[in-house]
């Protein structure tokens, strides 16, 4: 019996095709690798594959469809569809805190702009004006003003006091943000997450080119990093992320996580370095791997079990 892999990528170049040939040379029997082809999906029918490693369903809802209705017929998914769907940043910051994880002080505002086909009628629960001088005593200055979704520093600004909040807030549109007092960063690490087992610590130069991010030595005080590996661990499996990336921020030795809803981390070659490459391919074929070779459970058809994971991710 042949238990396939697929891939299902977009824009990406490096790691898919690496991550392919992983998995075809590992030699191990009865398992094969390949890139997902989808055409029109039909209620029902089987996907063909015990596991789906996911990189793009968050960008195209086609795909998002496709994964869930995948997930029904027992395919394991990395990362769990249902739950990618409902997370979003302001619930992972608190659920972090719930845990101990060192978590920034951070409110979630109202939207600037009234979403789409929604009316000043339907804020009615609104309070408003907002009292503004309660936010800004509680966050203080500098922040971070970030959207609730979304990925790669899009719509993300540094604002340094009233006047830049309010610059970069008319500019949110109808995205829903989240305010969060930036750390006197004396050290950043981003930990790769794999299988809720595995981390990999990376230093991180937020400053630099996008290519010369990575190229700090791996150095730093033991307890410390020790601190970095619990709580991405805690956080993950919290979330029941397979495959997931933790940013820290570090200041007066404590490691706040900044931003942990990252369930599709950058993994290219040319952006991570060779070392880190080499270790996220890796690790991300050694746990295709053995999720296909576990037994296939029947999934419990009731909305909470996917949501959870358990039958969907192989948490």
């Amino acid at each position: 019996m042949i238990h396939r892999i697929g891939v299902l990528f977009g824009v990406e170049h490096t790691f898919p095709g690496a991550l392919v040939d992983r998995i075809n040379s590992s030699g191990v029997p009865g398992i094969s690798a390949e890139f997902v082809k989808i055409g029109g999906v039909q209620m029902a029918a089987p996907s063909g594959y015990r596991i789906i490693v996911d990189r793009v369903s968050h960008d195209i809802p086609f795909y998002r469809a496709f994964l869930k209705h995948a997930a029904l017929d027992g395919t394991v998914v990395i990362n769990n569809p249902f739950w990618s769907g409902a997370d979003d940043r302001f619930f992972d910051y608190a659920l972090a805190a719930k845990l101990g994880v060192a978590i920034p002080p951070t409110v979630i505002l109202p939207h600037k702009e009234h979403p789409p086909n929604t009316t000043a009628q339907s804020m009615r629960n609104l309070a408003y004006p907002i009292d503004w001088d309660e936010v800004f005593a509680h966050i203080g200055f500098p922040a971070i003003l970030r959207p609730l979704r979304g990925g790669g520093r899009k719509d993300v600004s540094q604002v340094r006091d009233q006047r830049e909040f309010f610059d970069a807030y008319d500019r949110s549109r109808d995205l829903c943000m989240i305010l969060q007092r930036a750390v006197n960063v004396a050290a950043c690490f981003r930990c790769y997450v794999v299988g809720q087992q595995h981390v990999h610590i990376m230093p991180y130069d937020p400053w630099a080119s996008p290519a010369e991010r990575y190229l700090a030595p791996p150095a730093g005080d033991p307890a410390l990093l020790a601190r970095v590996e619990r709580d991405a661990l805690t956080l993950c499996r919290a979330l029941g992320q397979d495959f997931h990336m933790v940013e820290f921020a570090v200041q007066d030795g404590v490691p706040y996580a900044i931003d942990l809803a990252d369930p599709v981390p950058d993994a290219d070659v040319h952006v991570v370095g060779r070392k880190h490459f080499e270790w996220i391919v890796d690790a991300v074929a050694d746990l295709a791997v053995r999720k296909a070779l576990e037994p296939v459970r029947p999934p419990e058809l009731r909305w909470g079990a996917f949501l959870s994971g358990g039958t969907v991710a192989g948490a």
